[in-house]
């Protein structure tokens, strides 16, 4: 029953059934705007109501009626659907649904795009020509198709917001916007010896980075000062510990000692990482066997250097702002790949960055690993076999797992 009734069939007038039917014109005419509630054994039978009272319902339904036009009308913006939206996204991270950045990133996406664009224009009115206006104008500023897929994303949840608070029936229809799938890229087996005995030979010359860029100019970015121009020992076991861990990394970021488990059972060696959650998976990582052996032999020069508590990261220990440790990770990996003679594009034109280095050992397994599962592999790797074919396998040729290709079963006796 809705509250304007509910306030109308207030002031009803109460008789009985007997009395009611004795007299009811009277009654009825006597009640004037008010209605007549009529009783049976106490109960509530039935209303009656006067012209006059009709006329009274409908005044009052009118009232109702304007005052919700009024209220949609406050509602009909985006500047409200988006709060909305936000604070239910925000609700979620504050769940663990979702990660706190993906609430950020949903802020600043509202802020930096959705709204300026659409601050003129009310949820009920949008059309499909606006959509495509909206599409047009992010295309005009450089973003990407996976970006503008997001930002599609985003406005269809606003309207689907509209529908649900009934300022609009549906949602209009929206482009198709396929999104192609950009695997990173890889370094092949010779290109991997040769990064890791590059970072090796840096560190042991003491060989200083280059403090004009490529392209010419002084180099001036604020986090890169004289110590970090020479390479630290850490590089070179960071490159064979992201190759033997399938590692994130976001994830080497944060590594701390007390993540970091070594595993002797029989004829396994292993490493047992139990890092935090990232990308909604929280299950260890199952490292290869040479990992076990850079990671003892980083925690021994940690132990010397004072920096192997359980609290203490991994890697460059020594740097607190661990957003900073990446960054000087990215950039050590760049000089080392020039040193090397390595590309910083692949053939396909893919760039080469320290996130190439999970790509390699996502791949190294799917080409060298002896019948591994795709689940198995995935699992362990922190993502899903869809990812897997998606941004990894989708780059596995024939020709590169051409001996298993070609092997047959051997006969059982």
């Amino acid at each position: 029953m809705s509250r304007a009734l509910l306030e109308f069939l207030s002031g009803s007038q109460f008789v009985s059934l007997d009395r009611f039917l004795r007299d009811p014109l009277t009654l009825v005419s006597g009640a004037g705007c008010a209605p007549v509630a009529v009783l049976s054994d106490d109960r509530l039978g039935f209303y009656v109501l006067s012209a006059q009272a009709m006329k009274a319902w409908h005044r009052l339904l009118d009232a109702n009626a304007a005052d919700e036009i009024r209220l949609n009308a406050r509602q009909d913006s985006f500047e409200k659907l988006a709060d909305i939206w936000l604070e239910q996204v925000c609700a979620r991270a504050g769940r663990g649904e979702i990660t706190q950045k993906t609430c950020d990133v949903t802020r600043h996406r509202l802020v930096g795009k959705v709204l300026p664009f659409f601050k003129s224009r009310r949820p009920s009115e949008v059309g499909p020509h606006d959509v495509d206006e909206f599409l047009s104008w992010l295309a005009g500023q450089g973003l990407g198709r996976g970006t503008l897929f997001q930002y599609l994303l985003l406005l269809r949840n606003l309207l689907f917001l509209a529908v649900r608070h009934a300022l609009r029936k549906e949602v209009p229809e929206f482009p198709k916007l396929t999104v192609a799938h950009k695997p990173r890229a890889m370094l092949s087996v010779l290109e991997y010896r040769k990064v890791v005995q590059t970072a090796y030979r840096l560190h042991r010359q003491q060989a200083m980075a280059p403090e004009v860029k490529r392209q010419g100019g002084k180099r001036a970015r604020f986090w890169i000062g004289p110590k970090q121009l020479f390479l630290p020992r850490d590089m070179a076991w960071m490159v064979v510990f992201m190759v033997n861990s399938f590692m994130r990394p976001s994830d080497l970021r944060n590594l701390q000692h007390k993540h970091v488990e070594v595993v002797r059972s029989g004829q396994q060696v292993y490493l047992r990482l139990r890092l935090p959650q990232s990308k909604r998976h929280d299950t260890p990582i199952v490292s290869l066997r040479p990992a076990v052996r850079v990671y003892e032999a980083l925690k021994k020069y940690a132990c010397a250097q004072g920096h192997a508590t359980p609290d203490d990261h991994v890697f460059l220990p020594q740097e607190p702002n661990r957003h900073r440790a990446l960054a000087l990770m990215g950039f050590w990996f760049a000089w080392i790949l020039r040193e090397a003679g390595v590309t910083a594009h692949d053939e396909h034109g893919r760039e080469r960055t320290v996130y190439s280095l999970r790509h390699t050992a996502i791949m190294y397994r799917l080409m060298y690993g002896q019948g591994i599962d795709m689940l198995t592999l995935a699992r362990n790797a922190r993502t899903s076999v869809r990812m897997i074919e998606h941004f990894y396998a989708s780059t596995l040729s024939g020709e590169m797992n051409v001996g298993m290709l070609q092997s047959r079963r051997t006969r059982k006796n």
